[in-house]
């Protein structure tokens, strides 16, 4: 199939809005933020081709005419220029930047509530508020996560945590893991988790590997209602059975779980939790030197296998230097 035959994959929404009143402006741009569509020029936005973001943008349409502007929809291809990859990016920049906003959000509530065992009534009405919004919020950034953004995980981990501290009434930290796991239950496993893989995804899979079977298989599926098949175990994905918990990103909570003591494994952790969490709780100053590795690897390999290959190598590196130097 040629690239002038394939099928259009995304939806172009072009218009032009009167500037009075202002307040008809903003209600517009706040629907196209809603809806998920991101701006590639002045007034032109895109969103991808499907019979939901079809209908939207058919809705906006009509508003824009009615309230006195005009609009066009188009289904486009990106030929020269702007590419595919560079508009799903734009995409999952945006959906990461709201996910990095709820974060802060969950943990502003978690820092506010008492250090002491009990929360009073008041103070739990209040949370639990908070938190339904929350999770109403976190859903709609769900909803149009079209690519899986970065973040999503780590969202929902913080969102869980609370709810758990809250049920066990108990003071602040990080949720404890209690459970643990015998490695040798966990071989033979296939191993799934989102496509896209990025630092946590590729470092939880080099630990799997490392720690649990060298002949770990992996399997990259779109995160969305997938339903594993017998034999799998998910993980770094919703529902997973290895996942952020609280403020552990998905390698904190296998090394957690499986009772890594390897003192190597510590500073490669914390490295994983400040690019993934953006968190900045431990400051190491590897990090960003990682994560500019990690960031060129992902934008020069769009295959997951290809990713997990390069960046195994980088944590097989991290690993031994960490062994040498001992933190």
């Amino acid at each position: 199939m040629t690239e002038l035959s394939r099928d259009p994959r995304w939806l172009l929404l072009i218009h032009q809005i009167p500037p009075k009143p202002a307040y008809f402006r903003v209600k517009i741009w706040r629907r196209l933020q809603a809806m998920g569509a991101v701006a590639i020029k002045n007034s032109v936005y895109v969103a991808p081709k499907t019979d939901d973001t079809q209908e939207d943008f058919e809705w906006l349409l009509r508003e824009i005419v009615k309230g006195g502007g005009d609009a066009s929809m188009c289904e486009a291809r990106f030929i020269e220029g702007l590419k595919d990859d560079r508009v799903e990016a734009l995409f999952n920049a945006a959906r990461e930047s709201d996910y990095r906003q709820i974060a802060e959000e969950i943990r502003s509530v978690e820092e506010a509530l008492p250090r002491r065992p009990e929360i009073v009534e008041d103070q739990r009405a209040d949370v639990e508020a908070d938190i339904a919004r929350l999770n109403r919020r976190l859903a709609d950034v769900i909803a149009i996560d079209f690519f899986g953004a970065p973040g999503r995980e780590a969202a929902e981990g913080l969102l869980a945590g609370l709810e758990a501290r809250l049920r066990r009434r108990g003071a602040g930290g990080s949720s404890v893991i209690a459970d643990r796991e015998r490695i040798e239950d966990l071989r033979g496993r296939t191993w799934v988790t989102r496509k896209g893989i990025h630092i946590d995804r590729i470092a939880s899979a080099w630990l799997i590997r490392r720690v649990v079977d060298p002949d770990a298989r992996f399997k990259f599926v779109a995160g969305k209602g997938y339903r594993p098949e017998s034999g799998e175990l998910r993980f770094d994905m919703f529902e997973a059975e290895f996942t952020h918990e609280g403020d552990l990103c998905t390698f904190e909570v296998l090394r957690a779980r499986l009772a890594i003591d390897d003192p190597a494994m510590r500073p490669i952790a914390e490295i994983v939790h400040d690019i993934d969490l953006k968190d900045g709780k431990f400051g190491r100053p590897e990090g960003a030197g990682i994560d500019r590795l990690i960031a060129g690897i992902a934008m020069g390999h769009r295959d997951d296998e290809s990713r997990l290959e390069r960046g195994s190598a980088v944590f097989d590196d991290l690993y031994a230097y960490f062994s040498r130097r001992r933190g």
